[in-house]
């Protein structure tokens, strides 16, 4: 019942969360040179360094390391963004908190859904990767990348909902989840593949819930193959699980926000 009401009340809110969407994706880089290209120079930039880590002095044996790499990071730099940039979200509308009154879940979605469309705009550079290195496009296997998508924002929903809501009361953890998020990169199977983990391991690396979305990221992109459905509905598993923890923490701790704040 608690989940349904939010969601009525977030609904009654939608035209806020498009303002809030649109505010937040023409502000980002305002004043910048580059401006709105960041968007794709940025993940590109970060492909650039990487390749020439991972393919020239370290040498990875995986073909077309740069395709590997970029099917993975792309979707990383979504979740890690919906974190860390997600947590300072309520924070930074302070005075509008203590104005007027909104659901505050609108805060952490709109910035959630603004990291969103950046990362779909990303996706043209990869379409456009896989054009030029002539990848295989398997049209049954794009079908499934909407899927994937929302099953991702749920996850990164669910992670801003909770870290959003904490740092109300703790702000140092806006500081302390960029360590995390390092740390947690490194624990994901984005510049290496899975088949270098120890099997004994491989557990504990199965139960990150970026490792399945990061697989059937590959599948589709990468190796032009229809994921497996129980990786998929894993992650989707995992997702939900993070929402409805996120918000049900949301829901308990906004009632003194404005004290905090």
């Amino acid at each position: 019942m608690l989940m349904i009401e939010m969601i009525k009340e977030v609904y009654a809110y939608r035209q806020m969360i498009f303002s809030l969407v649109r505010k937040e994706l023409r502000g980002r880089y305002k004043g910048s040179f580059f401006g709105f290209f960041w968007t794709f120079m940025n993940p590109l930039l970060q492909l650039i360094v990487y390749t020439v880590v991972f393919s020239v002095i370290l040498k990875s044996p995986v073909e077309k390391y740069y395709l590997y790499l970029f099917a993975a990071l792309v979707p990383w730099i979504f979740f890690s963004s919906s974190i860390t940039g997600g947590s300072s979200s309520v924070i930074a509308s302070k005075d509008m908190v203590k104005k007027i009154y909104f659901p505050r879940e609108v805060l952490p979605i709109s910035y959630v859904t603004s990291s969103f469309v950046n990362m779909l705009f990303c996706f043209i550079v990869i379409f456009f990767v896989m054009l030029v290195s002539r990848s295989k496009f398997n049209f049954m296997a794009l079908l499934c990348l909407p899927v994937v998508m929302i099953v991702q924002y749920i996850l990164c929903l669910g992670c801003a909902m909770l870290t959003s809501a904490l740092t109300v009361y703790f702000r140092d953890l806006e500081y302390i989840l960029g360590i995390i998020t390092m740390a947690w990169m490194y624990l994901t199977p984005i510049m290496y593949t899975i088949d270098i983990v120890p099997v004994s391991l491989r557990p504990i690396f199965n139960m990150n819930p970026m490792t399945p979305i990061v697989t059937v990221y590959r599948d589709i992109l990468y190796h032009g193959r229809v994921p497996k459905l129980g990786t998929l509905l894993f992650g989707f598993i995992l997702g939900v699980f993070v929402l409805v923890v996120g918000c049900c923490v949301f829901r308990k701790l906004q009632r003194h926000f404005v004290e905090e704040l």
